[in-house]
């Protein structure tokens, strides 16, 4: 199958059927810029299909509320008199009770009144969100009158991080960490050429609420640090048909690009020669690109070089670059992801959980205003379950970007189903600093999210947020992400950006009411009951298949698919249980293992520190505990794991049978229908392999038998 061409490609959130309700009224699209265009070309689009019509007037021509129309999408610029656009946003108020003095940069206004639908906003950017909200409303946004709802998203930047290479890499592939096939953008060291596929990835992603992407893998190796100079204008192919959906793109630097491509005997970045290769090499980025988002940064870090090379320090190697970025409102996405991958194993006194802070907190107040620091949202690497990492907290006035995966690298690589909102959104609403302080969005957000100010605990003073970010789980595949339920996730990472505290599972709703509903005949409901039954819980479900009570990494090395208990015990990578005959668990208290809880501010330092407070689920992340150990639950460690896992092999098997009643239903497409239930042949598979796996070690390891007389190999 050629996937290059739209309609071989599954049309995910955005199917024709869901621009029904648009498509069949009398629309007015009213304002000049490319995204009102964007705006006027998908409503125009639907009317040919359902047999509405579409009007574009750019200057005001009488009141837009009059009634003549049932939708009206209007650009109300500040010094604009748009006539009616006042009675829309009337008595709506800021957050503080002030009068609403302007909608925002990317927000807008939805209310219906007197048989008019309208959307009004300040910018052509909130005019294409309010779009896509009047698709995600369906029917229901002209059915009743509707007093007027004010919509910003509380995170600026919603981006999405490509790890796709140009050549094929030897190890990693064209997608390094991807489970969809192959990039969208890359193909055999070159251009894929027909951007017909990333237009339609544009349009997902705006529909979704992502406004910027990084089109490289952020290992950034020969052919891809030549983007920055020769290969440029492939980038600026991209940009081209992201900026009509309201997307900037970034790229991924090589720190050393002046030695690699300039020849210069250095990358040391106080190098004045060094300098001014990068204010050149950024000039020329923005003289093709006008709107380009601004560099990311992999450095000293597995291999990727950095700073450090110099004596200099991770401020030092950033604030070069934003210097250069400067001139044009460019911004630098330092990733904090830094450690020792050359650990010796024997030494206990390591622990690659405090890295990232151990680095970074020091230098907070050193970077530049335009540096974003981009901090997983764990200590470690994107474990089914990790505690919030401590970095959040550490540095108020820094710009702070929270890294999230939606490629499902340890939750089962898009051959299991594994919903990922409920993670992001409990990390999101996690609160560091005690229940009545800022929490995670807050400090991602710098002050749009729960009303509060960022980076700091009582929620006053904190730096502009660096927004939320996440590694794409997109690929070739016809589905876009190989498994199709796995679209879901990386719509939620778009929906939970613009509005972190919203519900998950509410979203999750949305996302099956456009992607399945509008194409079902029938009643639904057996479709979404059976979506919900699958997904709701799925998270926790692979959680009790795989590593237990937060000890992670129990994977095999390399591709990071299926269990391995021992696989990185005995490896420099710094990812250890430390079982043995007596108990299980890392020891990270400040008491008697590596100090990590330390590195959090009260209550949960103290919280983490005691092994009879700290959440079961994350006991072995901190704590090195006997089998015998009564969990919060009742149940012993031995006895949890076992359970949790003979738990999680029938969960897995259960999700199968759900999916089985929907064949002869006709509620769902049957190639869509085959995909899954082979992934889910697969699921089943893997978890009665972890199931076993897990449970002898564990058995094996400790003697505690199992308390229910259940098989253990």
């Amino acid at each position: 199958m050629t996937t290059d061409q739209s309609a071989e490609v599954h049309a995910a959130w955005l199917p024709p059927e869901a621009f029904r309700a648009i498509g069949s009224r009398r629309t007015l699209v009213h304002g000049a810029g490319l995204l009102v265009g964007t705006v006027h070309q998908e409503v125009e689009q639907a009317c040919a299909r359902f047999g509405g019509t579409v009007r574009r007037q750019e200057e005001a021509a009488g009141d837009i509320c009059d009634g003549t129309f049932d939708l009206v999408l209007a650009l109300s610029a500040p010094g604009r008199s748009t006539p009616g656009a006042e009675a829309v946003s009337a008595g709506l108020r800021e957050e503080d009770g002030r009068p609403l003095e302007a909608i925002g940069d990317e927000g807008f206004v939805l209310a219906r009144e007197g048989g008019v639908t309208v959307v009004l906003a300040d910018t052509p950017a909130g005019l294409l969100y309010g779009l896509f909200q009047v698709v995600r409303l369906g029917e229901s946004a002209f059915d009743r009158d509707r007093a007027a709802e004010l919509h910003r998203p509380a995170v600026r930047r919603r981006m999405l991080d490509h790890w796709d290479n140009i050549d094929v890499h030897p190890v990693m592939g064209q997608v390094e960490r991807g489970y969809s096939g192959g990039s969208i953008f890359w193909r055999d060291g070159g251009p894929r050429g027909d951007l017909t596929r990333v237009r339609a990835y544009a349009r997902l992603l705006s529909a979704s609420g992502v406004n910027a992407v990084a089109v490289n893998n952020v290992n950034v190796h020969a052919t891809e640090t030549r983007l920055l100079t020769d290969r440029l204008g492939d980038v600026a192919d991209l940009a081209e048909v992201f900026r009509p959906y309201g997307i900037r793109v970034h790229l991924s630097v090589n720190f050393a690009s002046p030695v690699v491509l300039g020849g210069l005997p250095t990358a040391d970045p106080l190098d004045e020669g060094v300098r001014a290769w990068w204010a050149e090499a950024a000039g020329r980025v923005y003289e093709a690109i006008p709107d380009f988002g601004g560099f990311v940064v992999k450095a000293d870090s597995e291999g990727q070089p950095g700073p450090f090379t110099y004596g200099r320090s991770h401020a030092d190697g950033a604030n070069m670059l934003a210097e250069a970025l400067r001139p044009f409102d460019g911004v630098v996405n330092w990733r904090a992801f830094v450690y020792n991958h050359q650990q010796d194993w024997r030494d206990r006194s390591t622990d690659r959980a405090r890295a990232a802070f151990d680095h970074f907190a020091p230098l907070d107040g050193e970077f530049h205003s335009n540096v974003i620091v981009q901090v997983k949202h764990g200590p470690m690497d994107f474990q089914v379950r990790e505690p919030v990492s401590p970095v959040i907290t550490a540095m108020p006035a820094t710009r702070l970007a929270v890294e999230f995966q939606v490629t499902q690298e340890y939750t089962g690589q898009q051959r299991h189903v594994c919903y990922l909102g409920p993670m992001w959104s409990e990390v999101l609403g996690f609160r560091p600093w005690g229940p009545d302080a800022a929490t995670v969005a807050a400090v991602a957000a710098g002050g749009s999210a729960d009303g509060t100010a960022g980076g700091s605990p009582d929620g006053t003073g904190g730096a502009e947020g660096g927004g939320l970010v996440a590694v794409s789980n997109v690929g070739d595949d016809p589905y876009w992400t190989g498994h199709p339920l796995a679209q879901a996730n990386l719509y939620a990472f778009g929906r939970l950006a613009w509005a972190p505290q919203a519900d998950p599972l509410a979203v999750l709703d949305e996302w099956i009411d456009l992607t399945f509903v509008p194409l079902v005949s029938g009643d639904p409901e057996p479709l979404r009951r059976t979506l919900h039954a699958m997904m709701d819980g799925s998270w926790h479900s692979y959680e009790r298949c795989s590593a237990p009570l937060g000890v992670g990494f129990m994977v095999r090395p390399g591709h990071h698919y299926g269990p391995d208990v021992d696989g990185y015990e005995y490896t420099p990578w710094g990812t250890y249980h430390f079982a043995d005959r007596d108990g299980v668990g890392v020891d990270r208290t400040r008491a008697s293992g590596t100090g990590f809880t330390g590195q959090y501010p009260q209550p949960w330092s103290e919280v983490y520190e005691s092994p009879e407070r700290c959440p079961d689920e994350l006991l072995l992340f901190f704590h090195h505990v006997p089998y015998g150990h009564v969990l919060q639950s009742g149940s012993t460690v031995a006895q949890h794991i076992y359970d949790t896992h003979f738990a999680g092999a029938e969960e897995a098997s259960e999700s199968r049978r759900h999916w089985e009643k929907l064949g002869a239903s006709g509620l769902v497409e049957p190639m869509l229908y085959a995909r899954v239930l082979e992934l889910l042949d697969e699921q089943v598979r893997s978890a009665e392999e972890w199931r076993d796996q897990i449970n002898a070690y564990f058995h094996r390891k400790s003697g505690v038998p199992d308390a229910l007389g259940r098989l253990i190999p």
